[in-house]
């Protein structure tokens, strides 16, 4: 059965069983979409793996098979890109 971790590994943002923002590999390495796509380019930093949509549990299954309440944070040493430097003033 998927394990559905309530949290990104990375930022540790909530993560509900019904997230859109969800991303997971393979090894069930969970991040959200904002760390997947911006820091870790849909790569998971863990294995390698692609990060892709974590599929949603229905809500009829949820009770029978219950989301995890185990919170993993690793605090991943990536950081996210720099942001470009604002252009200089132009004077007309």
């Amino acid at each position: 059965m998927l394990e559905l971790r309530p949290n990104c590994e990375c930022c540790d943002a909530d993560l509900p069983p019904a997230s859109p923002a969800a991303r997971i590999c393979t090894f069930e390495h969970t991040f959200c979409a904002d760390c997947a796509d911006l820091r870790f380019g849909e790569t998971c930093p863990d294995c390698g793996g692609g990060l892709v949509a974590r599929p949603i549990r229905p809500d009829a299954q949820l009770h029978r098979y219950p989301a995890s309440l185990r919170r993993v944070h690793r605090g991943h040493r990536y950081a996210p890109p720099p942001k470009p430097a604002p252009e200089p003033a132009r004077w007309a």
